[in-house]
């Protein structure tokens, strides 16, 4: 059926106007005033409302093995909350381990992604080794479509590279073109800091970031850098969480470096305080990097605003608090790490950056949605609104007012890391590729059609 949003107000990142949007198919086919529906066409009244381009998420985890248990979410939870929240596209970070080969975990992500994901969706491909044969499969994956690599400096026996890994795997992405987004920290240090602390008895949430503090994070990015500038390579941090970090890119792209930037929503609204909570509650906020001291987050709102950093991401990483956390109750780097977020990332980005004046709603369209399309290979399929686009909208609500309750979210998760917390403004209908697949908070989409 095809659909026709009326009366709404178009906001992209660089126009904003008053038009109807027509869509047949799944692509907007015409922009204009005072279109008029044919019969059996469905039309949605978005006077009063903005109506964005649907919202991409770069980085998010939903088949995640972790400390021998799994994320929470299924395709078909992650991606429904998501849609719920506004988000119409989302980037699986696809993590084989050094023991498996990329074009196992190619297919094995593919597998549950695919007929799962309510969401239209894509992957950064993890590279945990490099020799002769994973290179042959690398290009053959990024022949598939796949327009990044994912590398970490982070973790020391699962995934981590040797610097002449790390040398050849962005010298490939800068053959085929590739970007290669990169988790940031020493993992040496950090191995060095957990036994330290271990030793000491100190075993709580509360030492995670002691484990891992900026300046480890700045290291990581200073490391990388080197790589992308000798070889010219196109890198993308994922999650920075701290000026130190911050500093590092900023050197980088000044000494020529093509680099950009990620954070998440949560270092911009959390911070430390909340891994320090008594008995155990803390362990709900571990993710690695870790929430910073609150004297970052102002820092990061202006880099977002200045285009110091480019994007905004959930890293979505549910695990349950009354069980899978309680994995690390006596240690806590056996705590899995990552926070749910994929839900609303958008809506607190509106609440807590929009309405005090961080950002414009030109620079909210950019970070959460038109950037990310730009940088990985989807624009103007997708974070545009424009004839021949993909017919992903969001009407959005301003007016709405809520308060964020696991009570009441689509993520299959027994927490929400902003509970309690307020918003103002929510979709009020989601629609991707012509069809409308949320509304007001529900999921009415077709499960599995990403």
């Amino acid at each position: 059926m095809p659909v026709l949003v009326k009366g709404g107000e178009i906001i992209t990142a660089t126009e904003r106007y008053a038009a109807d949007i027509w869509c047949a198919g799944e692509t907007i086919t015409r922009i204009a005033p005072n279109i008029q529906p044919p019969p059996g066409a469905e039309v949605i009244d978005a006077a009063a409302k903005y109506v964005f381009p649907g919202f991409v998420d770069p980085h998010v985890h939903i088949y995640l093995p972790c400390l021998g248990t799994l994320a929470k979410d299924s395709h078909a939870t992650a991606s429904q909350a998501a849609l719920v929240g506004g988000t119409t596209t989302l980037i699986e970070v696809l993590g084989p381990d050094r023991s498996q080969d990329p074009q196992e975990g190619f297919e094995l992500w593919l597998d549950k992604a695919q007929g799962h994901c309510a969401c239209d969706f894509t992957f950064h491909m993890t590279v945990s080794r490099y020799d002769g044969r994973v290179e042959k499969q690398l290009r053959e994956i990024v022949r598939h479509g796949l327009s990044s690599f994912k590398v970490y400096l982070a973790y020391k026996d699962a995934f981590g590279l040797s610097d002449r890994e790390l040398y050849l795997t962005l010298r490939l992405a800068r053959e085929l073109g590739v970007i290669t987004a990169a988790h940031c920290e020493n993992a040496e240090l950090v191995a060095e800091l957990q036994s330290q602390q271990l030793a000491e008895g100190k075993t709580g949430p509360e030492w995670h970031h002691e484990s891992r503090p900026p300046v480890i994070e700045a290291e990581g990015v200073h490391h990388l850098l080197t790589f992308a500038k000798l070889l010219g390579a196109h890198v993308y941090i994922v999650h920075l969480s701290c000026a130190e970090a911050l500093r590092e890119v900023a050197v980088g792209k000044a000494s020529g470096a093509k680099v950009w930037a990620e954070t998440l929503i949560q270092y911009l609204l959390l911070d430390k305080s909340y891994a320090e909570r008594p008995n155990f509650e803390g362990a709900k906020y571990v993710m690695s990097p870790p929430l910073r001291e609150r004297r970052h987050q102002e820092i990061l709102w202006g880099a977002l605003r200045e285009n110091e950093i480019n994007t905004l991401a959930s890293d979505h990483a549910p695990f349950d608090f009354a069980t899978q956390k309680r994995l690390g109750v006596n240690d806590f780097t056996q705590i899995p790490n990552g926070l749910p977020a994929i839900e609303d990332r958008v809506n607190m980005l509106h609440t807590y950056g929009v309405k005090p004046g961080w950002l414009d709603l030109h620079r909210f369209v950019e970070v959460a949605s038109t950037q990310a399309a730009k940088l990985f290979g989807l624009y103007p399929r997708k974070g545009a609104i424009r004839p021949g686009s993909d017919a992903d909208l969001v009407i959005y609500d301003p007016t709405y007012r809520g308060t964020i309750s696991a009570g009441r979210q689509v993520m299959n998760v027994d927490y929400n890391p902003f509970e309690g917390m307020g918003i103002e403004g929510r979709p009020q209908a989601v629609i991707l590729r012509g069809q409308v697949v949320a509304r007001e908070g529900r999921f009415i989409g077709q499960p599995g059609r990403g």
